[in-house]
């Protein structure tokens, strides 16, 4: 094959990848507010962060924190938030990097995270339980645990985990390359992409994910930025660097730990054997894997009452 045909055609390939991310962008649009409430942003180090607050202002404040995935969002919640808010003030935040919140190209970390949530933590709340998801569990404790931290009335974490991966930096700087990295995020953050990921992490049943929730997400990991915060997840350098046991059962405020039987991830022995190290307890919720909230929200909030109710928290 001939130079100039191989440069004609790597030339096409370019412009023809630079022409769908730009289409995919745009197709994508703005992304709404999932959450019934009053959105509001809070500043900090430069960004803007958005959060939603619902319900009673004078009642208990409960702060809603999402998982870390490629399309996370505050939207995760959208099955209870509107229902948490009759009996809590509820404060819903899209973390940094990702739903409606600004998406800066940094090189994002368990530092920034854990750092993020104390400060917010402390700033919009007063004494919250705090509902995290995930990854974002151990951020939830590590940012309890440090000694600057605002009190915290009780942490509730949903199939919490400190170690989601193997590091692999050099997939965070693949995806953070503006034309590769880009190109590569869209394919993994197609709607068949993230089907597949809810189906087989996120839920039980498949059919429990419906095509709003699909598209929401897919918007979501299509907006500006989308790429940089979950570039850091994929290659495993978001993991905080703690022992996750050790973390809560240092913890001074009463731990709910809620799992999904059917996990597959995160399996639900190893739930067990947090619970028990941590002497901490635990939840578990049936027919749900990563997202029983999502999933089966009557049934979550039901083992959520009496997990509250059981240390006097109703």
């Amino acid at each position: 094959m001939k130079l100039r045909t191989v440069t004609g055609l790597t030339v096409g390939a370019v412009a023809t990848a630079v022409a769908g991310n730009r289409l995919l962008r745009r197709r994508a649009g703005s992304l709404e507010n999932p959450l019934p409430g009053v959105e509001r942003t809070y500043r900090w180090r430069g960004m803007d962060v958005s959060y939603t607050v619902a319900g009673d202002p004078d009642a208990r404040d409960l702060v809603l924190v999402h998982g870390i995935h490629a399309a996370g969002s505050s939207a995760e919640f959208e099955a209870v938030a509107e229902r948490l808010a009759e009996d809590y003030r509820v404060i819903a935040v899209d973390l940094p990097g990702f739903g409606r919140s600004d998406r800066p190209p940094l090189v994002y970390s368990a530092t920034l995270y854990e750092e993020f949530l104390r400060e917010f933590v402390g700033d919009v709340a007063d004494e919250p339980i705090v509902l995290a998801s995930s990854l974002s569990g151990a951020f939830a404790a590590a940012a309890a645990a440090h000694p600057a931290a605002d009190a915290v009335e009780r942490l509730i974490l949903v199939c919490p985990t400190a170690d989601t991966a193997t590091e692999r930096p050099w997939l965070r700087r693949l995806l953070r390359t503006p034309l590769l990295g880009t190109t590569a995020f869209n394919l993994l953050a197609s709607k068949p992409a993230l089907r597949y990921v809810f189906a087989r992490d996120g839920y039980y049943d498949e059919t429990s994910l419906d095509d709003e929730e699909l598209a929401y997400a897919w918007r979501s990991a299509h907006q500006p930025g989308a790429r940089f915060a979950p570039a850091s997840f994929a290659a495993g350098t978001l993991d905080p660097d703690l022992d996750l046991a050790t973390e809560l059962a240092a913890l001074d405020v009463p731990v709910t730990l809620v799992w999904g039987r059917d996990a597959g991830l995160i399996p639900l022995e190893e739930g067990r054997e947090l619970a028990d190290a941590a002497d901490v307890e635990l939840v578990v919720v049936d027919y749900t894997t990563l997202l029983p909230h999502a999933e089966h929200p009557d049934e979550f909030l039901a083992y959520l009452d009496g997990a509250l109710a059981a240390v006097g928290g109703e």
